[in-house]
């Protein structure tokens, strides 16, 4: 240990005053030192026996787990009617069983422990009984965050925290990530300084979700806003939280807002010559939400495409056909082609169908009975008339329009057209009323060829 110490020391001395590897390597080398100490320490019987109590109790707790676990599993599958977040939590108490019992042997151990002897025959099992538990707590509290991903990085990184903290190693450490540094400029990035953003930038993002979150559900609840201004009001909401976040982070570990500017001028030059689209569909879309002129629930026309709004997003909207299919229509579109709102003011909507009938029948009868037969069809509305007008004559029949009012244009036009065609089928039929086909007389002309050699042939 001497000599490692003296070729350390000859080594930092022989380097400049401002060489940023000397800091690590002084910290090395404390942290090198602590650990040997440590390790050295580990041969003292009453440490010793420690490691042997705190390897036991290990050994009892997983023991214990084999013969609780599976009876609670078989417990746990018997419950039902519970609601879901009781019976996720119970799974994370299956999961971490071992713990939960080396958590409680451990402290009961240490209990008594510092009631028959003296506390520093107890200094490692009380290391090992505060890690256990902060470990457990941190494990059970960030279940509480939804992303896996953000999870891990909070649950690792509490842990390392925690531990340094309990070691009293956190000065070292940090000591140690603040030399690991990188000088662009007048600018310092470190180690440390890029875990305070990740740690300061992540909470703040947490926190910002839960208010987005609880703030988005009351603003879909209240029925006095529109659902167009819903969808606005939670995008600019997000935008907002979001934003709020990222910048109080970088401000908070002291990076100067000031030189985002180049970068805020180069996403300018990139917007103006390859995202275009994407502004101009970003762009579309606020017209849209703030103009009305369509939001959730309606029924459009765009082309061949005939289907409801499904929701509306910050580049396109989504829309289902009757075939299940989804659309996702850019928001540009939406702005600059002809759209058919079929629900824009009301869900009310006017269909035609074109029949014709047989010369011989009563016109008068035939619209009362064709009025008769589009009443009688679920989905056409009473409350608005059914009206048939005759709109010409025809070569071989009377040509008809009748016109019929629906409200809910989500349900399919091509069906219920269909469905008055086939009432008005059978009420003709009933009523001896004929629906002609095409006819045609034709006269032959005395003196023509075909008219000799029809002759010849009498």
């Amino acid at each position: 240990m001497a000599q490692h110490t003296t070729i350390t020391e000859e080594f930092i001395e022989a380097l400049p005053e401002d060489a940023p590897i000397e800091d690590i390597l002084i910290v090395g080398n404390t942290l090198f030192q602590q650990a040997e100490t440590f390790l050295n320490s580990l041969f003292r019987p009453w440490n010793a026996y420690q490691l042997g109590i705190i390897v036991g109790l290990f050994i009892l707790a997983h023991l214990l787990r084999l013969i609780f676990a599976p009876r609670l599993h078989e417990w746990l599958r018997t419950r039902e009617g519970w609601p879901k977040w009781r019976i996720r939590w119970m799974v994370v108490i299956h999961r971490r069983l071992r713990a939960i019992f080396f958590v409680a042997l451990i402290w009961i151990a240490l209990i008594i422990m510092r009631e028959v002897t003296w506390p520093s025959r107890s200094y490692l099992i009380g290391v090992a009984a505060n890690l256990a538990l902060a470990w457990l707590i941190v494990t059970f509290a960030t279940r509480l965050i939804g992303n896996n991903f953000l999870r891990a990085i909070v649950r690792y990184g509490a842990w390392t925290w925690i531990t340094l903290r309990i070691l009293n190693l956190t000065g070292e450490f940090q000591i140690l990530l603040d030399s690991l540094a990188l000088e662009i400029g007048t600018m310092r990035i470190s180690v440390w300084l890029i875990v305070q953003a990740i740690l300061i930038i992540g909470v703040l993002f947490m926190a910002a979700r839960f208010i987005s979150r609880s703030t988005t559900n009351r603003i879909r609840d209240n029925k006095d806003i529109s659902p167009s201004m819903q969808v606005l009001a939670v995008k600019a909401l997000q935008i907002t939280l979001y934003g709020a976040a990222f910048f109080l982070g970088l401000k908070a570990i002291g990076i100067d807002l000031t030189g985002l500017a180049v970068l805020s001028g180069a996403i300018g030059v990139g917007l103006g010559f390859g995202l275009q689209k994407v502004v101009s569909n970003l762009v579309s879309g606020v017209i849209i939400l703030l103009d009305k002129s369509i939001k959730p629930g309606d029924v459009i026309s765009l082309g061949d495409t005939f289907g409801w709004i499904n929701s509306l997003g910050a580049r396109y909207v989504s829309v289902v056909t009757r075939d299940g299919r989804e659309y996702l229509i850019p928001n540009e579109d939406l702005i600059t082609g002809q759209v058919v709102n079929w629900s824009h003011s009301n869900d009310f909507v006017r269909l035609d169908i074109h029949f014709g009938t047989a010369y011989g029948d009563n016109p008068h009868d035939v619209r009362r009975i064709a009025i008769e037969a589009a009443q009688g069809v679920d989905r056409v509305l009473s409350t608005r008339p059914t009206v048939c007008h005759i709109v010409g004559f025809g070569d071989s029949s009377v040509d008809y329009i009748l016109r019929f009012w629906i409200s809910d244009p989500t349900g399919g036009l091509t069906n219920i057209r269909g469905n008055v065609y086939l009432a008005l089928w059978d009420a003709f039929a009933a009523n001896g009323i004929s629906i002609p086909f095409p006819q045609r007389e034709v006269r032959m002309l005395d003196n023509t060829p075909m008219t000799q050699a029809a002759a010849q042939d009498d």
